[in-house]
């Protein structure tokens, strides 16, 4: 409890003035030491405290307290999001056969667990089944969508992402062309295009150019196909399609895109050219169709459990071939497989990994969740990053590339595998029928462009936490507010309310 010294004691002892100056000490009464007798002593040797208390201002209080009495029997206690990352075991079982000389790789449809027994007694029962029943079959068309216009943020992230430059290089390069009168105003929080622009004027001063200008229509001999490639003349003879609409219109500026033609040469330099080009073909992929694609999929009960296998053909690649930071490719095609069928798996084994902890922010994540959280604006999150660098509370380093999928890998471009595993690292462990590989990529967070596509990431920087960055946020925690100082729901808050 929360009292004078015994000095002040009672409070009429004294003049109610001198009470306002007087000093306050935080003890625990007599009545409830066994109360804190006991916390201290299931408090020692624990690694989390879980405080469940009433969700008001004095179940607060006494959760404050609790959690007070056990740190001073206990001082290695922390909040859960700060203990050290423990990596934590799991199982998965993984089926393989080959069909028509084509390795298909069916995936376990539990992905994995973390009991071994659990897993070892499922397993079992796939190999005293012995034979495999196909349950479905099913081919359904997919697409990749084609990018939203862009807007100032997206700028930011793609060109930290694929342009090998800082967010506030981007921006200034981005300035530059726009007073020079190439490209329309850089800093938008515009995604959609008024009904009433000429859209079809700006794509038709792109023919000029001799990298995505000239149509190009190549045919073959009767017994080839047809293949289309797509450039600007396409979109002006007949290939044109709307952009897509987005969400966000600040009325004030369309989004970014090239408003007259320039030749690379007549432009200053490298980074200024990446850009220019960036916003070009940006733009001419919005005008452009979605790509196209058929994906096959198959489901097999193997003893009690489903396992699943698909493959993706892309048919048209329509924007992809104007806009290479998106990749969406075909994968091995399935073999064919009835319902009904049935087959003995040429492999079945039991694989083991670790849960790997989370990675480090890069550029574009760090963007993406300041444009989240309200934190800066279109203007100015580049100042904000750039300043937090300046001041040394982190620093950068090249974040890793990441391996190309196993063949056969389904995963959506982008999307990371939950946990990695060590046959996912090309060291995994295996029992089973069947000899086992220890054969792919590392897993790790995808990178796709605008959140959906992959592409390569060369250039890209992950921040790492200074000492000093680390104790700013540290101090910040430990000044005892009621709002935490460190995290942007504060300024969120503040700047909704100004706006409201």
């Amino acid at each position: 409890m929360t009292n004078f010294t015994p000095n002040f004691r009672p409070w009429k002892s004294c003049d109610p003035e001198h009470l306002f100056d007087a000093p306050i000490v935080t003890y625990v009464d007599e009545e409830r030491k066994g109360i804190a007798a006991n916390i201290e002593t299931q408090a020692r040797g624990v690694s989390i405290l879980f405080i469940w208390t009433d969700c008001d201002r004095e179940g607060e209080h006494i959760g404050s307290e609790i959690r007070d009495v056990a740190l001073s029997t206990n001082a290695r206690l922390r909040q859960p999001g700060k203990i050290n990352f423990v990596p934590e075991p799991y199982w998965a079982i993984k089926v393989t056969h080959i069909k028509e000389d084509i390795t298909v790789n069916f995936r376990w449809s539990r992905i994995n667990l973390f009991d071994r027994m659990a897993v070892i007694i499922l397993f079992e029962r796939c190999l005293t089944a012995k034979y495999a029943k196909v349950i479905k079959v099913q081919t359904k068309p997919a697409s990749k969508w084609k990018p939203l216009p862009l807007t100032t943020v997206e700028l930011q992230k793609m060109g930290s992402r694929f342009l090998r430059m800082d967010s506030q290089r981007v921006m200034k390069i981005a300035e530059d062309l726009y007073t020079k009168g190439w490209i329309s105003y850089p800093r938008t929080e515009t995604d959609q295009f008024d009904k009433g622009m000429d859209l079809r004027a700006l794509v038709q001063k792109q023919t000029q150019s001799p990298i995505w200008g000239p149509f190009a229509q190549k045919y073959h001999s009767h017994a080839q196909l047809v293949k289309r490639v797509l450039t600007i003349c396409s979109l002006v003879n007949g290939g044109f399609n709307q952009p897509r609409q987005g969400r966000n219109n600040d009325k004030a500026h369309p989004p970014i895109h090239p408003v007259n033609f320039v030749l690379p040469s007549a432009l200053g330099g490298q980074d200024e050219r990446k850009v220019y080009e960036f916003v070009v073909r940006r733009f001419l992929a919005c005008c452009s169709e979605d790509a196209k694609g058929s994906r096959d999929e198959v489901s097999i009960l193997y003893g009690s459990e489903i396992f699943n296998a698909s493959g993706l053909s892309v048919l048209a690649r329509n924007y992809l071939d104007v806009y290479p930071y998106d990749k969406w490719t075909s994968t091995q095609q399935l073999p064919q497989f009835q319902v009904g069928e049935t087959f003995e798996p040429t492999e079945a084994r039991m694989t083991e990994g670790k849960t790997s902890p989370p990675g480090f922010l890069t550029e574009p994540d760090l963007i993406a969740l300041m444009d989240a959280n309200g934190i800066g604006t279109d203007a100015t999150m580049a100042e904000h990053i750039a300043k937090i660098k300046e001041r040394e509370y982190v620093m950068t380093r090249p974040k890793a590339q990441r391996a190309p999928a196993e063949e056969g890998d389904e995963r959506e471009e982008g999307e990371a595998p939950a946990v990695e595993s060590d046959d996912e690292r090309g060291g995994g462990r295996g029992r089973g029928r069947g000899r086992g590989r220890g054969r792919g990529a590392r897993g790790g967070r995808g990178g796709g462009a605008g959140g959906r596509g992959g592409g390569q990431q060369g250039g890209v920087q992950e921040f790492i936490p200074t000492t000093l960055g680390v104790a700013l946020v540290k101090g910040y925690e430990d000044m005892g507010f009621e709002m935490n100082l460190s995290k942007p729901f504060l300024r969120k808050e503040g700047l909704s309310l100004m706006a409201g």
